[in-house]
């Protein structure tokens, strides 16, 4: 046990004795049925140098086994995990925890200092469950915007996986498969992230993930409201399929008058119409990825402008002299070329089928030997100087299979 000669060797009534540690999800692992080491003043605190009792525990499988590093009293204080020194609310750094709530907590870091401001927060602790957060920043804990999209929705594991092993760093690892350590590639030397002191990340200052964490809050998307003013309609989508009007209507009438509510259950969306664009645009920066109906996160969205609604549709059916063909040259009203291939006035008394061959225009033959040869009833054809004609039936031969009494459907008199 290394302990520095302070003044806390010779007063042991101010050592720390706790039953269980200050831990978040992600520290204290998946596992329920989790069996920890306890050893009562087994090492002193890394920011108030006080012996404390330390617990240590294996997470889960395939996990390194993991301490607790500072004592409950400074946990407290920052309202942190006594492990991995992250706020146990939103799971963030404590610089940037503190930046968004606009927190200035001066702890004294001297020694003689340090223990006396110690010692007055024990005291106040002491009629405590020993769960409530301590200082300023225990006084200053409230919902936040930013920290609430920042922070991590379910448990983060894969912070509990084993250190790089050094020697397959080095080329010399000989255990394979059953190294404990992981044999992944590290960081490169220049990443900041590689620098990482447990005091900075303690008292919030040169901490590159919490830097690196602000500046991911620096690029989140914001709702920009349009530059037509008439605009005071939000589109809101991912609705559940069982929300209703008056669920909307309770949500949105806070931020102003709402002229109409039109709810498309199909779609699972809604458009929220304002009587002011106040209203809209306060309606907007409120609830712009913040709002959730039964689980669900809405997406949040500006309708766009009635002027720009109202043009021509891809599907209009409206006459368009553009898409007209030019007209073939020749006589205009003989668009198809027809006039060629007109066919003359029959004689008085003659058929149809009685026309010769060399009166029908080639335009007109419509039954031609490919035509007519799959059809038994059909009488042969002939070619005459390039033209198909059709010889007339026999008596008692029809034309068309159609025309036979026997087939079905015809009466028989």
């Amino acid at each position: 046990m290394a302990m520095s000669k302070t003044t806390n060797t010779y007063n042991r009534q101010n050592w720390e004795d706790a039953e269980f540690p200050i831990l978040c999800q992600t520290c204290l692992g998946d596992n329920p049925y989790v069996r920890m080491i306890k050893e009562r003043f087994g090492k002193e605190c890394k920011i108030c140098t006080r012996p404390f009792t330390i617990f240590r525990w294996c997470p889960g499988a395939r996990m390194r086994f993991k301490k607790t590093e500072i004592c409950q009293t400074c946990a407290r204080l920052k309202n942190v995990c006594q492990t991995c020194l992250l706020d146990l609310e939103y799971g963030l750094p404590i610089q940037v925890r503190d930046a968004a709530l606009k927190v200035v907590d001066s702890l004294p870091q001297s020694d003689v200092n340090k223990e006396y401001y110690i010692q007055n927060i024990d005291r106040e602790l002491a009629d405590g469950d020993g769960t409530e957060a301590a200082g300023t920043v225990g006084r200053s804990l409230a919902a936040n915007e930013m920290l609430s999209k920042l922070a991590r929705t379910a448990p983060y594991y894969k912070r509990n996986r084993p250190h790089i092993c050094s020697f397959w760093v080095k080329g010399e690892c000989k255990r394979g498969e059953e190294c404990p350590y992981r044999h992944d590639k590290p960081n490169e030397p220049d990443d900041p992230l590689c620098e990482q002191n447990i005091k900075d990340r303690y008292y919030g200052r040169n901490d590159p993930v919490a830097e690196k964490i602000m500046k991911r809050a620096a690029s989140l998307p914001t709702l920009e409201p349009p530059e037509d003013r008439n605009i005071t309609t939000l589109y809101v989508g991912n609705l559940p399929e069982e929300i209703t009007e008056p669920e909307l209507r309770d949500h949105f009438y806070q931020y102003g008058e709402i002229r109409s509510i039109a709810l498309v259950p199909r779609q699972q969306c809604a458009f929220v119409q304002y009587t002011k664009r106040s209203a809209a645009e306060l309606a907007a920066e409120r609830s712009f990825n913040k709002l959730v109906f039964q689980g669900r996160k809405a997406t949040i969205k500006w309708a766009h402008s009635q002027a720009k609604q109202v043009t021509v549709a891809k599907t209009d059916r409206r006459f368009d002299p553009s898409t007209v063909p030019p007209v073939p040259p020749g006589n205009p009203n003989d668009f198809f070329n027809l006039q060629q291939e007109q066919v003359s006035v029959l004689p008085p008394g003659m058929k149809l089928h009685q026309i010769p061959p060399s009166l029908i225009p080639a335009s007109y033959q419509m039954y031609s030997q490919a035509y007519a040869a799959p059809y038994s009833g059909l009488p042969s054809t002939s070619t005459t100087a390039g033209i198909n004609t059709i010889s007339p039936p026999a008596p008692g031969q029809v034309r068309y299979p159609s025309q036979d009494p026997s087939r079905l459907g015809a009466v028989k008199k």
